[in-house]
């Protein structure tokens, strides 16, 4: 009995200390082991064997990305405005040993180290090279970070600024200066389509007053076309009207006076025409008229002088041509 209390009891303490020497270490972490309170060695994510009453092991370093958000600070600028900044770090360890023992607190150190390079970079700048420059900041604060932090064993991968506050009057200023703004391209895009809608306008009017043009154009010319056949048609329907006339005296027997009045009684009718024009018909006419009123009745050849003379006197005569009159009603 008293053997098997023993066995027991050896199982248990045997049992302990295996439970006190075998740690479990998670992915992507890391446990520093001590032994009489000095560093001995880091063991790895894993199975690790720890020498009990002699090993020690600390609390588990994560070895992944971290991401440290500070609090707005205030900040003054080369032209000497105040504002409020808030950061954001991301960082990971990539030494365990050295951020164990190189800094007491990696964060609060972080936060210190920000703080004093952030007013150092920010008071080389303007607040308008400030608010457009955030990449510029970004980049100068990590590498100064980085250089600062790489003893501790931890790395910077970037650094932002979350938050930037000018103040109040500052704000106020900016928002009229960007409303400003709008209103100024807001005047240069109506300015740039009243100009583009004028020449499309203008493009549009002188392709019409074109297309006007050409069709008056051709309006006229079709019209004066018009106007010269009818001219034509009329003249051709004078010419042959006067030579069926002329080929009617030809065969008729009137005489020099009877022709002289007959030619005169058409004269009207020819000026009725819409291409006559007005006729002034000198007294030689008439006495031309009665020669060749004369050639036509078959009289043979009469003397011009002695023809202009009997007109004279026929037309003193009787000027109202009653003598013809009379000579046609008797022919006929």
């Amino acid at each position: 009995m008293a053997g098997l209390i023993a066995l027991v009891v050896v199982a248990v303490v045997v049992f302990l200390v295996a439970a006190r020497s075998v740690r479990v270490i998670p992915q992507s972490r890391v446990g520093i082991i001590q032994r009489f309170g000095s560093y001995h060695r880091t063991a790895e994510s894993g199975l690790a064997l720890v020498v009990p009453v002699m090993d020690k092991m600390l609390p588990k370093t994560d070895l992944r990305e971290q991401v440290v958000s500070f609090q707005p600070q205030a900040v003054i600028t080369s032209d000497n405005v105040g504002m409020q900044i808030s950061t954001v770090v991301y960082y990971r360890i990539v030494d365990a040993r050295a951020a164990e023992y190189e800094v007491a607190n990696v964060t609060i150190a972080l936060e210190q180290i920000t703080q004093t390079n952030l007013r150092n970079v920010l008071g080389n700048l303007t607040l308008d090279k400030t608010l457009v420059s955030r990449d510029e900041i970004n980049a100068k604060l990590r590498t100064v970070l980085d250089e600062v932090t790489e003893g501790w064993g931890v790395r910077i991968t970037r650094v932002e600024l979350k938050e930037i506050i000018p103040p109040r009057d500052i704000q106020q200023a900016m928002e009229k200066q960007m409303q400003a703004e709008r209103t100024r391209r807001a005047a240069i895009l109506t300015a740039e389509g009243d100009k583009r809608s004028a020449i499309l306008k203008a493009e549009g009017e002188k392709e019409s007053a074109v297309l006007r043009a050409e069709g008056e154009q051709r309006s006229a010319v079709l019209r004066a076309e018009g106007e010269a056949e009818a001219y034509r048609n009329v003249q051709a329907a004078q010419i042959e009207m006067t030579g069926a006339l002329f080929e009617r005296l030809q065969s008729s027997d009137l005489s020099p006076e009877a022709l002289r009045f007959l030619y005169l009684k058409a004269l009207p009718e020819m000026a009725k025409g819409p291409s006559s024009k007005l006729f002034v018909v000198p007294s030689e006419i008439q006495d031309l008229a009665g020669m060749i009123g004369a050639l036509a009745g078959g009289a043979g050849m009469v003397n011009e002088d002695d023809a202009a003379e009997e007109g004279k006197r026929r037309r003193l005569g009787n000027p109202n041509g009653e003598f013809a009159r009379k000579e046609i009603e008797r022919r006929t």
